[in-house]
């Protein structure tokens, strides 16, 4: 306990020196990062097949732990994409002048030090850095034990990077893997100004109850589409294939599909694709009976009230019929996560009123839900899907990242009484 908070001191004062590094020396770091984590695949790939070999593969977590080299080729080039993004820092919010001459400017700043705890997935520990880096921010990192070497070699780069400018390595710091890092990390207020947890929803939970410094959630996705009366096929079975198996471990990968009544005679052409990769389908009395014959018995079940409001992570879906969109929406509103919902439809009306009425932080009409993320946003990378409503919601980027203060300014006014 007592190295963890003098790595957190450290990283708090760290912090105080952040203001003296200009944009183009932030840059400079995330380019020469990204040359370098390329440079170091094989000792990165090593240390991640350290983790692996210790990870049943039919673990969830498993797919989230590999790296390959197209994986960290990928995480380069989203540091090289987030030093091409303007600052956020030191934008003028507002200004005004009030009567007696004073006046009142309200500027964008960094929120200071930036914790965040996680999992299995070793992407986080570069996508963190470079948005923290970037917005000004110092990172510390509580990763999990089953992701310990991972997440070292990718640190140790940083670190080389890092002190090759000039900067202090305590910019970045990894705290140890162990249970009671996490617990004086939640409880750190004098040393860490917010915490993201990113993982699962026990994660998250013990993270929102337990912590003593401010958290923003990125939650669980358990995601919907639902295909309306006036859905079209061709659209619908594009995209629920996709949302679904594009890569089923992510937070925006469809749990549940939704089906109005009139439209089941299409269900089976809806989820034929989803049989090619052995989706497992857990469908409703209505939807089992339209599948039943027309898709692989072997992979077809009957819903229980458990499979709906979950999030699967694993090649697994439930499926709901509805009568009408407002059936939908009531299901939406009862099992979701307030992650990513969408619809599919070529009503206008029914559009419309979908995208008003969903309460998500990402609500899509004809588009996947795979789309919830922050590269796709265009916003160079992310670190996490917020699905709370204060400060930060969606797509975690860098104008997330920062707060703001107010820097009044005058000529000797004074206040009495």
């Amino acid at each position: 306990m007592d190295q963890v908070r003098t790595m957190l001191a450290a990283a708090a004062r760290a912090a105080g020196c952040m203001c003296d590094i200009n944009d183009a020396a932030v840059n400079s770091v995330l380019n020469d990062l990204s040359a370098a984590l390329v440079a170091e695949t094989d000792y990165i790939l090593s240390r991640n097949a350290l983790d692996l070999g210790k990870m049943d593969k039919s673990d969830f977590k498993y797919d989230r732990l590999r790296l390959t080299a197209d994986r960290i080729a990928s995480q380069a080039a989203d540091m090289a994409n987030v030093a091409k993004l303007e600052s956020p820092l030191g934008k003028v919010l507002s200004s005004s002048t009030r009567p007696n001459g004073m006046t009142i400017t309200k500027v964008s700043v960094p929120l200071g030090v930036v914790g965040v705890i996680y999992e299995a997935r070793p992407n986080v520990t570069s996508d963190v850095f470079s948005l923290c880096l970037k917005s000004g921010n110092v990172t510390v990192l509580k990763g999990g034990s089953d992701a310990a070497n991972s997440n070292e070699a990718i640190v140790s780069v940083i670190h080389k990077v890092l002190e090759s400018h000039g900067l202090d390595s305590s910019i970045c710091t990894l705290l140890p893997s162990d249970r009671d890092a996490t617990a004086a990390l939640l409880a750190a207020r004098e040393y860490v100004d917010i915490i993201i947890p990113r993982g699962s929803s026990s994660l998250i939970n013990y993270v929102r109850e337990n912590s003593k410094v401010p958290v923003i959630e990125t939650g669980a996705g358990v995601c919907h589409t639902y295909f309306d009366a006036a859905g079209d096929i061709a659209k619908g079975k594009d995209i629920v294939f996709n949302a679904k198996t594009r890569r089923v471990s992510v937070c925006n990968a469809l749990d549940s599909l939704l089906v109005h009544s009139s439209r089941l005679a299409d269900l089976p052409e809806l989820c034929a694709k989803l049989a090619e990769k052995d989706v497992i389908i857990y469908a409703d009395e209505r939807a089992y009976a339209a599948l039943e014959g027309e898709y692989p018995a072997s992979l077809l079940q009957k819903a229980q009230p458990e499979h709906f409001g979950k999030e699967f992570l694993a090649y697994a879906m439930s499926i709901r019929t509805v009568d009408s969109l407002e059936q939908a929406l009531e299901h939406i509103a009862h099992y979701g996560s307030r992650h990513s919902e969408s619809i599919v439809t070529e009503d206008e009306a029914a559009k419309e009123t979908f995208l008003r009425k969903v309460d998500a932080a990402c609500v899509y009409a004809n588009v996947s839900t795979a789309f919830t993320d922050g590269a796709q946003f265009g916003f160079g990378a992310e670190i996490g899907i917020s699905t709370q409503k204060l400060h930060a919601r969606g797509p975690m980027a860098l104008p997330e990242l920062t707060t703001y203060k107010y820097q009044i300014t005058g000529n000797g006014q004074t206040r009495w009484p």
